[in-house]
């Protein structure tokens, strides 16, 4: 039972969120870590992050029965009612909103608010069942933990938390088409609106090509801007340009779209996790970014 229990939070997401929020704590605290906050950042991040994710397992059990990929889950086999993940869900939400609002500050937990609402009460109960718009709305909530480590440091949103929204938004939409395109089958049984379903596949292409490069400049903007250093924009400068030319490889005539979109989802959380690695450990510490200043 314990295991159904943590099987509806989606760990893996959790994880994958955490790492992010590593890269943003890490990337505001310029080398001076405060462990404590640090944990409870952590902490906050995840409970809420599982309860999202419960809600969503709760609201997407008739559509998860018609998808190979989600057959299987939790609220789907009935082995937890869905009142029981409710009440799981909302236990789970208030515990990370006051873990946020007391132990790192009330801004980090009103973009944890944000995101939460972002991504159950817009993306999940209507625009990933009604409109092709619904992977950019649900971008802006998957970007949110880098933020909220950032602001639980910083305690305010500032250029360095606007970057990083843009940074891990954009990064989420080439993530997500990758992903309805290797899964098409299933997101068309399901009947929802993705971009690859709705307009096709070759339009999901050239939507993918355009969000890498957008990503592109983002993630170069947070060393330009002073707030992470030369390591990182060389890392970042590579990354994007590997993912580019993945995305573009896709054009080919004897392309298989299924693998290449499998590579290219692969690739998308190696260039996130490496990012995230990269902007923890190459900070701008204040007197270096006068330095940058003075150069520029």
């Amino acid at each position: 039972m314990i295991k159904q229990y943590l099987q509806v939070t989606k760990p893996g997401i959790i994880f994958g969120n955490l790492i992010s929020v590593v890269g943003g704590f890490l990337l505001a605290s310029k080398g001076s870590i405060n462990f404590t906050l640090f944990l409870i950042t952590l902490v906050g991040v995840s409970l809420v992050v599982a309860s999202g994710c419960v809600f969503n397992n709760v609201i997407d059990r008739d559509i998860d029965q018609k998808m190979e990929r989600t057959k299987n889950r939790v609220l789907v086999k009935g082995l937890i009612s869905a009142n029981t993940s409710l009440v799981y869900a909302t236990l789970l939400g208030i515990a990370g909103f006051a873990t946020l609002y007391f132990g790192a500050n009330p801004l980090a937990m009103w973009l944890s608010v944000a995101g939460f609402i972002v991504y159950v009460g817009i993306y999940s109960l209507y625009m990933k069942r009604h409109s092709v718009y619904g992977t950019l709305i649900g971008s802006l909530s998957g970007a949110a933990p880098p933020v909220i480590g950032y602001c639980a440091v910083s305690n305010e949103f500032d250029a360095g938390a606007l970057i990083l929204l843009a940074i891990f938004s954009l990064w989420q939409m080439p993530h997500s088409y990758a992903i309805a395109i290797f899964r098409f089958k299933d997101y068309q049984a399901a009947n929802i609106p993705v971009l690859p379903v709705v307009k096709g596949i070759s339009v999901a292409k050239h939507h993918i090509t355009v969000y890498i490069l957008a990503f592109m400049i983002a993630t170069l903007m947070l060393s330009l801007g002073g707030y992470a250093g030369y390591r990182y924009l060389v890392v970042a400068a590579v990354v994007s340009i590997w993912w580019l030319g993945m995305a573009l490889s896709g054009y080919k005539r004897s392309n298989d779209d299924r693998i290449w979109a499998r590579k290219l989802f692969v690739f998308s959380i190696v260039a996130i996790t490496a990012l995230s690695v990269m902007m923890s450990v190459d900070f701008m510490t204040p007197a270096s970014k006068d330095l940058l200043t003075y150069v520029w």
